[in-house]
């Protein structure tokens, strides 16, 4: 969730500091360094990950990612675009949500087929909305590229030929 706000945080050159957290060993993956340092934060909702910018802290990553974009006023710039960006976030969401239910099920095995099957009409959804446009909301780079590059790059993780069929996608990919 933390690799789109990285990122964009680069794309930006906003200075950060990229504060990791370990975890321990299965099966009890110890999580006392992250315990120990969360409620000294100041954050409304500590969780991970979290951005700090002077007096402002934030969580949740799309809340994140919006915070640094309408700094560099990525969020689009006309109404259509606006939308565009909205309608995407939430789409994406989506998207990385039906993976992650399969990654991280104890039946994997048994539902992986099932994500594949569906994957390719999921994908033609996006290329059908990014259609001959450079980026999804347009001509200019939107927030939603970054989210909408880490998602499809987690897909061809999973899958390594998912975006042989959309051109369109695998340009963006390249553009990115």
């Amino acid at each position: 969730l933390a690799h789109a706000i990285r990122l964009l945080l680069e794309y930006t050159e906003t200075p950060y500091e990229d504060k990791l957290y370990s975890c321990g060993e299965a099966p009890d993956y110890d999580k006392s360094q992250w315990i120990n340092e969360k409620e000294k934060l100041g954050l409304d909702f500590p969780n991970l990950p979290y951005f700090i910018d002077g007096t402002t802290k934030l969580t949740q990553s799309n809340a994140i990612m919006r915070y640094i974009a309408r700094k560099h006023k990525m969020c689009g710039e006309t109404e259509e675009e606006i939308l565009r960006v909205d309608m995407l976030e939430n789409q994406i969401m989506d998207f990385r949500m039906s993976l992650v239910m399969v990654c991280y099920n104890p039946d994997f095995e048994k539902l992986k087929p099932g994500y594949l099957e569906q994957l390719p009409g999921k994908l033609k959804l996006f290329s059908n909305f990014l259609g001959d446009r450079k980026w999804f909301a347009g001509e200019k780079l939107t927030f939603v590229d970054f989210l909408m590059f880490d998602v499809l790059e987690q897909n061809r993780i999973f899958e390594p030929k998912c975006l042989e069929p959309f051109k369109n996608l695998k340009d963006f990919m390249e553009r990115f």
